[in-house]
């Protein structure tokens, strides 16, 4: 008794706040749940960031779904990605069972059911609204991620951005980029580019071009262009309660590096374009990545640097950013240190790489009096995790393993009728049906083209019948040009106006 009163007192201080927080659940000590030992995540400290880590099937995503719904609840939005499309489900009360009121019970909580606002969005627009993002608002660093450019290529990407932007030519969509690509490679542009900013070689060009078109021929390009998304959009509440935004990428799950990629766009633009907040009683946002591993795998420094810098600033816009992945590995050492709050389910130790993550993981623990980390890590059960968080002090919390409270909605998707419901009534799916095609980068280049021509054309036909081989003309320069073989008909058309170009913010 003695041992457990030790135990209540110290999670009591260490948990127990003034303000709102959300409750995770009971510790466990020597394998029974403590109801008292209750564990709390102030709200405030939301946008400290955090970490929700474990192996496969032991409950990460009913965490991630636990959380958002306590922050609906608080009337904090929230932005999670569906990987399977199974967090629908939100959106509807769940349904009580023995498993519910077991957890229920051991936890002394009465079990009652909700449903909270929820949007559904995709990359595809076949899942829910469109989300678009400009080539522009991507920028070189993201877009050369997405293209799996080396650095030679990725600092041409550098150069053409950069060109752009100092020419008023607006990336909207990839027939602008493809446009800029060859313009200035081994079209009209290539002997300006030269003298200003250092030439492009054709086969850098080359490879960049048909990148792109690997793009298009997946389906993909349909995520550039506008209505671009508008990130306002996704800090809403209806009836008080903070709507729950999912990305369904059920259908681009072999497409990693596009959806990690994009993901880090909208969080790019939400750290550039949202005002300084300084320390607020709950978050604007907080923001959940899922699969976070995808984000950090083979990424060059530029790319973990970008990162790195959004993680560490962003906080005093008021959003929170929580990365859920396998390991605690997986978060490059930079990022892991910037989470002040970590939900580490159980972790398996099969393999040697298993035992060395485990042996990893437990170094970045404080010592506990109540347990032995490494055996508590692997002998967690589903849907119990071990917690340590900030208190509103910012102090790190006692490290306590955790019986997690069960999520109130649905733990699956929504039926495919109730989904199609979802989306044909949200006012947001109308909005970004609407495709807009303005005035950018092609429709630019191919006037400028186009008059060239026109000059040449007058000056041929000027010349005496017999004056000889004229200069060939600018469009047969480009058409012969050696870029232009490689990349094939469909490049062509694309360069001369027979595909049509499109949009952008009117960023220039």
């Amino acid at each position: 008794m003695e041992r457990t009163s030790a135990f209540i007192d110290k999670i009591k201080k260490s948990y127990t706040s003034q303000g709102s927080g959300i409750y995770l659940g009971a510790g466990i000590l020597d394998g029974e749940v403590i109801a008292d030992a209750e564990v709390n995540l102030p709200l405030k400290m939301m946008n400290r960031h955090g970490l929700i880590a474990g192996a496969t099937g032991t409950g990460k995503t009913r965490t991630l779904q636990l959380l958002a719904e306590q922050l609906s609840d608080a009337g904090v939005p929230v932005f999670m990605l569906d990987v399977k499309g199974d967090l629908s489900g939100l959106n509807h009360p769940g349904i009580n069972n023995s498993g519910i009121e077991e957890r229920a019970t051991a936890l002394n909580k009465p079990f009652i059911s909700s449903g909270f606002p929820v949007e559904v969005y995709s990359l595809s627009g076949k899942h829910g609204a469109q989300m678009r993002a400009t080539v522009f608002e991507f920028g070189p660093v993201l877009l050369s991620k997405i293209l799996e450019l080396n650095d030679t290529q990725a600092g041409v990407m550098a150069v053409i951005f950069k060109y752009a932007d100092d020419h008023k030519l607006q990336l909207v969509d990839l027939n602008d980029l493809k446009k800029v690509v060859s313009y200035l490679s081994d079209g009209p542009g290539a002997a300006e580019i030269k003298e200003s900013y250092g030439s492009i070689s054709g086969a850098t060009a080359g490879t960049i071009l048909r990148k792109i078109v690997a793009i298009e021929q997946q389906g993909l390009s349909r995520i550039f262009g506008e209505k671009s998304f508008d990130i306002q959009d996704l800090i809403n509440r209806i009836d008080g309660k903070g709507v729950i935004s999912l990305l369904n990428i059920s259908d681009v799950q072999n497409q990693p590096v596009l959806f990690s990629t994009f993901l880090l766009s909208l969080l790019a633009e939400i750290f550039y374009t949202m005002p300084e907040a300084g320390d607020l009683d709950k978050p604007k946002l907080v923001f959940f990545f899922d699969e976070a591993h995808l984000l950090f795998k083979d990424s060059p420094k530029a790319f973990l640097e970008q990162i790195e810098t959004i993680i560490r600033l962003i906080r005093s816009k008021g959003i929170g950013v929580f990365f859920c992945t396998q390991t605690p590995m997986d978060v490059p050492e930079s990022i892991l240190g910037q989470l002040g709050n970590r939900v580490q389910h159980a972790l398996r130790a099969f393999t040697p790489n298993d035992v060395e993550a485990l042996k990893k993981t437990v170094n970045t623990y404080p010592r506990s009096d109540f347990y032995e980390i490494d055996r508590i890590l692997t002998s967690l059960g589903t849907g119990q995790a071990l917690v340590t968080v900030l208190n509103e002090k910012g102090i790190p919390t006692e490290v306590v393993a955790t019986h997690l409270s069960p999520p109130r909605a649905i733990m699956g998707p929504l039926s495919e009728a109730d989904l199609d419901t979802l989306m044909q009534s949200s006012s947001l799916y109308q909005k970004y049906q609407e495709v807009i095609d303005p005035i950018s980068a092609y429709d630019i280049l191919t006037q400028r083209i186009n008059e060239k021509l026109e000059a040449e054309e007058e000056i041929n036909q000027s010349k005496p019948a017999n004056a000889g081989r004229v200069e060939k003309s600018t469009f047969e320069k480009v058409i012969n040009a050696p870029i232009t073989r490689q990349i094939g008909t469909a490049i062509v058309r694309g360069l001369f106006g027979m595909l049509t170009g499109k949009r952008s913010r009117g960023r220039y």
